[in-house]
This record gives structure tokens, C-alpha cells and sequence, in this order.
């Protein structure tokens, strides 16, 4: 039996242009407690429609479709229901367009080849708000990498203690977690998260998370 993700109930979408993968994918998501599958598409275009029909918690996101891409649908549907979570779906070779997702408004990414248990997992940290992203994939040599627009030496010049907030962003914390953590208001966490993505010419928080993982374990 697959995880629980906690006491959630999760409404998802499903958009990928190969059926028998969305069919893979409802049968997965139907083992794990919870989930509910509202809606299937299979191109960009439809995904919007669905999304703005169903306002589900999650969309689970292919990004190379036709008739409209999922980059340009991430946008779209985050646009239209901002509650809406998006969790990229992809491979290792998905590299620049990960990144472009990301940039878009996706909250996280999934490998299409992962565990049941994996998926449960991610499903239940984003709906919680946080940055979600399938057990594993960073710190592989062959990850994504989506940074290579950070100044050189921008992590160096970094003061201990937003060292400190960018290792916790990496976590999935949330700022109020952050700001119980670290003795700090939550006003002050929110200071130094626009600090720290303006220092690190990073567009969001799920970036930053990224980042954190990705780089500073490295150093």
C-alpha cells in the first residue's frame, strides 16, 4: 500500500500527450489515499480548460505537448486559479525546460519514473505550500541544473545568517517554520528571502529551494 500524504484529500489533474501514460499515471495515484483524479488533458490548451473546470489542488504537468506547450500552460493556469499547485512532470534530459517551468509558476517537478511512495510524498509538500521535488533527483550528477545565471561568488558574499535561511528554504520550510527555527520574526525571514533571491538573481522561492539543495551541500 502506498503512503498516506498525511490526512490531505488531493484533487489532481493529470496533462500528458501520451495516453498510456496518463493511464499509468490514474492507476498510480489511485493507490494512494486521498488523491483524486478530477481530470485528464492532453495538450497545453486542454489543461487550461480543465484547470479553470475543476480548480484542482494539483496539476501534473508534461511540458512537451502540442498545441500549446506546458510552460505556456503553467502560466495560464496559474494565471487563472493561483491556488492551484503545478508539479512538473519530466525526465533527466529535461533540463532547460524544468527551468523555464519553474520560472513560469511550477511549484516542483516529478520524474516520470517515480516510485508510488515518491509521488505520494511530493503531492502532500506541495499541497502544504511548499517547494516539492522528487526524492533524489538533486545531487545526482546528472540533475537539472537550472543556475547557471547566478553571479559568480554571489553564494560567498551571502551573510552567515542568510546562509542560514537559504539552507532552510532548501528544506521546504515555510517562512512561519523558518522563523521558529532561527529565533526570527516572520516579517524578518521575509527580508531576507528577497535579499537572498535578489543577491542570487533567483525569480522565486521554489528556486531558491532548488538552489540550496542543489549547491550548498557541494561546498
Amino acid at each position: 500500500m502506498a503512503s498516506r500524504p498525511g490526512n490531505l484529500t488531493i484533487r489532481v489533474v493529470i496533462v500528458d500527450d501520451q495516453d498510456a501514460f496518463r493511464l499509468g499515471m490514474r492507476a498510480l495515484l489511485s493507490t494512494i489515499p486521498g488523491v483524486i483524479v478530477v481530470g485528464e488533458a492532453s495538450d497545453g490548451r486542454d489543461a487550461v480548460a480543465v484547470a479553470a473546470r475543476e480548480r484542482p489542488d494539483i496539476v501534473l504537468m508534461d511540458l512537451r505537448m502540442p498545441v500549446v506547450d506546458g510552460i505556456a500552460a503553467t502560466r495560464a493556469i496559474r494565471a487563472q486559479t493561483p491556488t492551484t499547485r503545478i508539479l512538473v512532470l519530466t525526465t533527466f534530459d529535461d533540463d532547460d525546460l524544468v527551468r523555464k517551468a519553474i520560472a513560469a509558476g511550477a511549484a516542483g517537478y516529478l520524474l516520470k519514473a517515480s516510485p508510488v511512495d515518491d509521488i505520494g510524498a511530493v503531492l502532500a509538500l506541495a499541497m502544504k505550500g511548499y517547494a516539492a521535488f522528487a526524492p533524489g533527483i538533486i545531487g545526482e550528477e546528472n540533475a537539472p541544473s537550472f543556475f547557471t545565471d547566478v553571479p559568480p561568488g554571489a553564494i560567498a558574499a551571502l551573510t552567515p545568517r542568510e546562509r542560514d535561511v537559504l539552507n532552510e528554504l532548501g528544506t521546504g520550510a515555510t517562512n512561519r517554520d523558518i522563523a521558529e527555527r532561527l529565533g526570527l520574526t516572520e516579517g524578518t525571514v521575509r527580508n531576507y528571502v528577497t535579499r537572498i533571491l535578489s543577491q542570487l538573481a533567483l525569480s522565486s522561492r521554489t528556486q531558491a529551494a532548488l538552489f540550496a539543495r542543489s549547491q550548498l551541500d557541494r561546498e
